[in-house]
């Protein structure tokens, strides 16, 4: 079998090949090919600026490339794969952290880019090719001219246009998932917050919504999309915003107000589920489907990486077990950092977390994140016991809790009442 082999970017931006060394993961320890998988379309290289590339010669020795001949490489998969291994690299002393993106291990065989990956779910709504950005303009002008006081169409505006996203692309394509952005606020303090952070050296990519919306906002903008758009979802809970629960009453009397005007479509929020009894309000008034973020199953992991303010890790566990009292489906959206949530105590406590909720669908999110930004603020690795790995963590999740759905997109799964699910 072939051995994975070290490639890195020049100072130009090429990606240049060592066929000599041997790639690494991070930590140094050397890639396989059993552990690759071919550049998927829709993936892009990414210089690692300040990084220096490293790999292994024959005899096990560590290889330096200086950094006159360029930085190390890495891919940033598409949605819809998830990563299985991190980069190697040497830091340069005193440089800033890593932008937020999610870099995996890219490694060279025959000729060939590779990546530390795998594919978890069907890609096509969410591949760029999907996403014409001259169509996109012109959607988007209209959907202005037509809404000019709507500042959710304007919010989506600048994230369709300048972030491609495609959730708020989708409001303006009439299709599939879209986006709904309705609080500025926050009750949590992720150390990976792609819209606000607290440390000066961590710069956030995007800009935080800066208003609250009025449910007259929200309603002339959802429902014609539940009424007409191709397997229609709306969703609360954006990477533009805070915790949409912080406006559970707006959210409670848009989704009434628009149940009452039509049957059709999805509703869903996409939060940290920290209230039972907010979530509740919204399962009452006709909520379909809830996508809960976590790190992990296990308390302490889940608190180091969200610094949660005034609730709890077992409030989220509530919310979800409500929300399979309710018939609302459920699933999380589960920060994926490998070397971490694969760990035997980590593992362990998904399958509990699973089980004791009830969830339907385990939704796997590459994490952004410099891996140096992240670690020194999470539980010491040896305590999590041994790594497993990402696919070893797959095949188990199937294996003891086959009921649960691996993927990493919403569904668009229409509320089912008790008395359907009994029959």
């Amino acid at each position: 079998m072939s051995i994975p082999y070290l490639v890195y970017c020049t100072p130009e931006g090429e990606i240049h090949e060592e066929p000599r060394l041997q790639a690494l993961t991070f930590g140094n320890r050397p890639l396989v090919a059993s552990e690759l998988m071919p550049l998927p379309d829709g993936a892009t290289l990414s210089m690692m600026p300040d990084r220096l590339a490293v790999g292994q010669k024959r005899n096990g020795e560590l290889q330096v490339i200086p950094a006159t001949r360029g930085w190390a490489a890495a891919a940033l998969l598409p949605i819809g794969y998830t990563r299985t291994q991190l980069p190697a690299y040497e830091k340069v002393p005193g440089t800033e952290p890593l932008p937020f993106f999610g870099y995996s291990a890219v490694a060279g065989m025959n000729g060939r880019l590779y990546v530390a990956g795998l594919q978890t779910d069907d890609p096509r709504k969410w591949h760029p090719r999907a996403f014409n950005k001259r169509a996109l303009t012109r959607l988007v002008n209209e959907k202005q001219t037509a809404y000019p006081r709507n500042r959710i169409i304007a919010q989506h505006a600048h994230c369709a246009l300048d972030y491609s996203c495609p959730t708020a692309s989708n409001l303006f394509f009439g299709r599939w998932e879209m986006a709904i952005a309705v609080s500025p606020g926050c009750n949590a303090r992720c150390i990976g917050c792609i819209s606000k952070q607290e440390e000066e050296d961590l710069i956030s990519p995007q800009d935080r919504l800066t208003f609250i919306p009025t449910v007259d906002e929200i309603v002339e903008v959802a429902l014609p999309h539940l009424e007409q758009a191709e397997e229609s979802i709306v969703s609360f809970g954006q990477g533009c915003e805070g915790e949409p629960l912080l406006q559970w009453r707006r959210i409670e009397q848009a989704i009434k107000a628009m149940r009452e005007r039509t049957d059709r479509g999805v509703i869903n929020i996409n939060t940290n589920a920290s209230n039972p009894r907010w979530l509740q309000r919204l399962y009452d008034a006709g909520l379909d489907t809830i996508r809960a973020s976590t790190i992990s199953g296990h308390p302490e992991t889940y608190n180091a990486y969200y610094r949660p303010l005034g609730y709890t890790f077992e409030d989220v566990k509530e919310s979800l077990k409500r929300a399979r009292d309710a018939s609302v489906y459920s699933s999380i959206n589960l920060l994926s950092f490998p070397g971490m949530i694969d760990r035997e105590r980590e593992v362990e406590a998904l399958l509990s977390f699973v089980r004791e909720t009830g969830l339907r669908l385990i939704q796997l999110r590459n994490l952004n994140i410099d891996p140096e930004v992240l670690l020194p603020r999470m539980p010491d690795l040896d305590t999590m016991g041994k790594a497993l790995g990402m696919r070893t963590m797959i095949e188990i999740i199937k294996k003891e809790a086959p009921e649960v759905e691996i993927g990493n997109f919403t569904r668009p799964v229409r509320r089912v009442s008790p008395q359907v699910m009994a029959k």
